[in-house]
């Protein structure tokens, strides 16, 4: 009798256990590539910045499918009159993730703002220097000269302070890189020389807690149960990695994910057609570009880059790729954005003129290598058909290109490095400020290209535009002077601006809640499955 009675509460438990399970609601995100890292201060490529946002926060962030900042760990703020102080008030209460490798003891405060300002800031910090200590944003935009101090004023207050008014300053500190970790994660690692762990097994605030990453096949995250802003109404979500925009079309019309990013073009109308389907679409604040190695020869001639412009046939590229969905580039700007200069000429497509060009600069039989990007991107869906395009518009103006191609961290690495000829890249906004494309392209005042410069132009005239347009908050006097820049831009011309893409998300009718970015991010807080 006590076997049939313990057989009946083991039968009861393994039912009660099934249905547990069965109602645990998984979304499933078939994403495009493998993050380089989980570090959100080191990164600067969208795939890898998709990671790591369900795990953080930060002081501000941008509010879901607009450009407006919001408070987020900082509940408010005030700024000094004359803009160079910032004094953040700390949210109460918000706890950092408990994991399986790490257990807090205490709520955030001002001791984790500090430590992950200053890792970056401070190169004397213990963590400076871990995973190599190279800060994309950080560094690109500038602010080891903007950011003078960041300082503790009391447990729940941080002020920081500026060498010269930022304006966008509010805005960019909702970016990634001004992500907050935790200073007790941080000792316990470094007490166990395990600094490294920081940047692969990460720990924030956010709406999901990291549980493990297959490499290059699965990320899976749990819902945080004591985030500040709420237990998502999802309880695991999954990063099911697929390279391949038709294999991940296929699982999402499988059912075997729920949403999946960058289709190809030719595609869209078939997910469209699904019943069991919803395709959203939005005019991308993005731009796809080529870049030209301005630190080697010929890239270091401007008619050479002028006719290298005049040789890329940017309908075509339009049509085969894009099948219609994106516009022909003329500014690094996308036109969605203030401050874009529509008075700029674009450059025409005109091979014979740009052979003449290249031909009176001395460029004849030119051999180079092209790189294309390994993964789709919103504002470059298939970089392999993208470069066989330019291959063959390049061939006719005597140029022979040999396309290559690394693994998306690879490629990427080298690119900053400064090893590429020439190069596809791209750029989605991560605030709606045009100072976060126009900064790509410039040296901040040294003469030396930053990683995320990857033609490795440097104009000191640009670079004191763009530092005079950041020091004043009159958006009208901020517009004439980027206009002054990006004329500046296109007559240098360092790249080839190729498109503006229109972006597509197909997901499950299933999913609801979720919402758009004009900024190209992938949220998954708030999402919820029917």
């Amino acid at each position: 009798m006590k076997r049939q009675l313990l057989g009946a509460v083991a039968a009861l438990a393994m039912i009660a256990s099934f249905t547990v399970a069965a109602e645990a609601k998984t979304l499933v995100y078939c994403s495009e590539g493998s993050p380089e890292g989980f570090g959100p201060q080191l990164y600067d490529s969208g795939t890898t910045l998709d990671v790591v946002r369900p795990v953080f926060n930060r002081l501000i962030e941008i509010k879901f499918g607009t450009t407006d900042p919001m408070p987020a760990l900082a509940e408010k703020y005030e700024v000094s009159d004359d803009g160079l102080a910032y004094t953040f008030h700390l949210r109460p209460g918000v706890k950092f993730q408990t994991t399986k490798f790490f257990k807090p003891t205490r709520a955030l405060n001002a001791d984790d703002v500090v430590f992950s300002f200053n890792r970056m800031l401070d190169k004397a910090n213990p963590y400076h220097d871990v995973s190599g200590g190279s800060y994309a944003y950080f560094e690109g935009m500038g602010m080891p000269d903007t950011i003078k101090r960041v300082e503790k004023v009391d447990d729940m207050t941080v002020k920081i302070t500026l060498t010269h008014p930022e304006a966008p300053f509010i805005s960019e500190i909702a970016m990634e890189w001004a992500s907050i970790l935790s200073k007790e994660y941080a000792d316990k690692l470094a007490a166990e020389n395990k600094k490294e762990q920081i940047d692969q097994l990460p720990v924030g605030t956010g709406p999901f807690t990291f549980v493990d990453y297959k490499k290059d096949a699965v990320i899976r995250y749990k819902a945080n149960p004591d985030y500040w802003r709420g237990k998502q109404k999802i309880d695991d979500l999954v990063f099911a990695i697929t390279k391949d925009p038709a294999v991940r079309k296929a699982k999402l019309m499988a059912g075997e994910c729920d949403i999946m990013p960058y289709p190809a073009a030719a595609d869209v109308e078939a997910l469209k057609a699904d019943s069991k389907l919803n395709v959203m679409e939005a005019p991308g604040l993005n731009i796809a570009y080529l870049t030209m190695n301005a630190t080697m020869k010929p890239f270091d001639n401007v008619d050479v880059r002028k006719a290298i412009n005049m040789a890329i046939n940017k309908e075509a590229i339009i049509k085969a790729e894009y099948m219609g969905g994106a516009v022909a580039a003329k500014n690094l700007l996308p036109p969605t954005i203030w401050g874009y200069n529509d008075k700029v000429e674009a450059y025409p497509y005109d091979p014979a003129k740009a052979k003449q060009m290249l031909e009176a600069a001395g460029v004849t039989d030119l051999t180079t290598d092209l790189w294309y990007q390994p993964v789709s991107r919103p504002y470059n869906l298939d970089g392999k058909k993208m470069g066989e395009l330019m291959q063959a518009d390049l061939a006719k103006v005597g140029i022979k290109v040999n396309l290559v191609t690394f693994d998306w961290g690879e490629y990427l690495k080298r690119l900053h490095n400064g090893e590429a000829p020439m190069a596809q890249i791209g750029w989605t906004g991560d605030i709606g400020d045009p100072d976060n494309f126009l900064y790509l392209h410039g040296c901040n005042g040294t003469g030396q290209a930053p990683g995320q410069n990857n033609e490795k132009w440097c104009n000191n005239d640009y670079d004191a535009m763009l530092k005079q347009a950041k020091e004043t908050s009159d958006q009208a006097k901020r517009t004439e002077i980027y206009d002054k820049a990006e004329q500046l831009l296109h007559d240098e011309a360092p790249v080839v601006p190729i498109v503006h893409s229109v972006v597509y998300m197909p997901m499950n009718k299933k999913v609801q809640g979720y919402v758009m970015d004009p900024l190209g991010f992938h949220n998954f807080e708030g999402v919820s499955l029917n």
